[in-house]
């Protein structure tokens, strides 16, 4: 891997467990300076406190739930406030949603919490960030994505499906920026079957979950920190990644005109111009 943190400005959302709180402490180590985003104030603080530990300087930590859109834009003027530059903005918060849920604004809560948060949070910034990197998923094989009713999977609500869409929306959202932002450089990824705190609340989930061979948080991190590292030379803007190499996804989640329709309607969901 070549290192090229210094006193860069790393903003993780999802940084309270898992994947976030793993890649927040491997780049902390390395010196960069860390913006934790959470839900839940004593999570939050308790992965600062971590963070403080494995690096000697505590993150600063701002709390935002997803699932309502006003939280990602006043998070958005927050940052915006605090810091004139964003070196990497790394959107990994993310949930599976077991139950047909519609959010305070209106939609299903995977695509709004996984897709349109993050959208959204990346248009307020774009002008402050230098790289994103997303955290998609294999996933996104099960997804069935329609821009033009986000809303479609609570219809015959099933779980794996939804969050499926929200993972290619992520991908598509990717390349998308790439070719939209190109002072951004952006990058989605893969990052395996993680043990962490995701799908707890299912026993389904849990048993599913121990049946398949899972890689730990410092593991799944492993290539959001590589990418955030990796010199743009030997990066392909917009990619998708896994393991710290290219991967392919499914055409559907490799369409441009899909990727277009789908900025355009999200864009119209979170009332920000296309």
């Amino acid at each position: 891997m070549e290192d090229l943190t210094g006193r860069r400005l790393v903003v993780v959302t999802g940084a309270s467990s898992g994947i976030g709180l793993a890649a927040a402490t491997d780049l902390a180590r390395r010196g960069d300076q860390l913006v934790l985003v959470g839900r839940d104030p004593s999570r939050l603080r308790s992965a600062a406190d971590e963070v403080r530990e494995a690096s000697g300087e505590r993150p600063e930590v701002f709390r935002a739930d997803f699932a309502v859109l006003d939280d990602v834009r006043q998070l958005a003027e927050q940052l915006r406030a605090a810091y004139d530059r964003i070196d990497v903005l790394a959107n990994n918060a993310g949930a599976i949603v077991l139950q047909p849920v519609t959010t305070v604004d209106g939609f299903e809560l995977s695509i709004q919490a996984n897709h349109l948060a993050p959208f959204l949070l990346s248009n307020l910034l774009a002008d402050r960030i230098r790289r994103m990197v997303v955290t998609a998923s294999g996933a996104h094989r099960s997804g069935v994505l329609d821009p033009d009713d986000l809303n479609a999977p609570l219809r015959h609500y099933r779980p794996m499906a939804a969050y499926g869409t929200s993972k290619q929306a992520n991908i598509l959202f990717t390349a998308e920026a790439a070719r939209r932002w190109p002072a951004v450089d952006s990058y989605s990824f893969h990052p395996g079957v993680v043990r962490t705190r995701f799908g707890n609340e299912s026993r389904l989930v849990a048993v599913g979950m121990r049946l398949l061979p899972l890689r730990g948080p410092v593991k799944g991190a492993q290539t959001l920190v590589w990418l955030a590292n990796q010199d743009r030379s030997r990066l392909i803007g917009g990619g998708y990644y896994f393991d710290c190499r290219p991967r392919r996804p499914l055409p559907k989640a490799a369409d441009p005109q899909l990727a277009t329709r789908l900025w355009t309607a999200s864009a119209t969901a979170v009332g920000i111009a296309g």
